[in-house]
């Protein structure tokens, strides 16, 4: 018995060991993407102009080509909210009255013996009535707010000149680490001056703004918890 405790402390000391590291880890889903190296085309012209070496005048630094870096401005911010209210009643009522039989309405007697309150003069007669009520309601009020900078880089150029684009920014704070990452398609054309776009103008957008580490594990709710507020707790 001292063994297994001996074991159970040294097992929960490693655990908290490993807890306490908290490493960075990247998603290669959101790497940036380095530009493709363009090989220098030797000029057999005599020249000493080279087209495919030339820098234009009129030129700016907007993002364009695969591994150019630009600057999303998080604008997110979503408001929902929903009421609903429900209220159900139904009535039922049967009744069948007392047959006639060869002329005559049947009528006997229970034993003594059933657990009925009236066991003398009974009859085929019946009434049967049923009252179901049901009420209920529902709010739902949500709001979420997200802003700040990222800078990401150009995946692809799609065939009609629209740009796929991704990144991913790690901020680590004490022992916790914060991730933002984005990924999309966006049209040149809306991209500033500053080589800057704003993330409503990103479409098919995926944005997300997750943590790790003590703080965050201290707002996550336990599996035991979570089963008894599951779907598969019956009662």
């Amino acid at each position: 018995m001292k063994n297994l405790m001996r074991f159970m402390l040294i097992f929960c000391a490693i655990l908290q060991t490993a807890c306490m590291t908290n490493t960075a880890k990247r998603d290669p889903a959101y790497a940036a993407v380095r530009p493709i190296a363009v090989p220098q085309q030797e000029s057999h012209d005599g020249t000493i102009f080279n087209v495919s070496n030339n820098i234009s005048l009129f030129e700016d630094y907007r993002a364009r080509r695969p591994g150019d870096i630009l600057t999303v401005q998080l604008q997110e911010q979503t408001d929902a909210e929903k009421e609903t209210e429900t209220t159900i009643s139904k009535n039922n009522s049967n009744s069948i009255a007392n047959p006639t039989i060869f002329g005559t309405t049947p009528q006997f007697n229970l034993p003594s013996q059933l657990p009925l309150a009236n066991t003398k003069d009974n009859t085929l007669a019946f009434n049967l009535e049923s009252d179901s009520d049901f009420s209920g309601q529902g709010d739902s009020d949500q709001s979420n707010k997200l802003t700040g900078n990222i800078s990401v880089s150009v995946v692809e150029v799609l065939a009609n000149g629209n740009l796929m684009i991704r990144g991913e920014k790690i901020i680590t704070i004490n022992q916790g680490n914060e991730y933002i990452r984005i990924s999309g398609m966006i049209n040149p054309r809306d991209i500033d001056a500053d080589n800057s776009i704003s993330s409503k103008r990103v479409a098919d957008a995926q944005i997300s703004y997750v943590g790790d580490g003590p703080t965050n594990d201290a707002n996550v709710m336990g599996w035991l918890s979570r089963f008894f507020i599951s779907a598969l707790m019956p009662f």
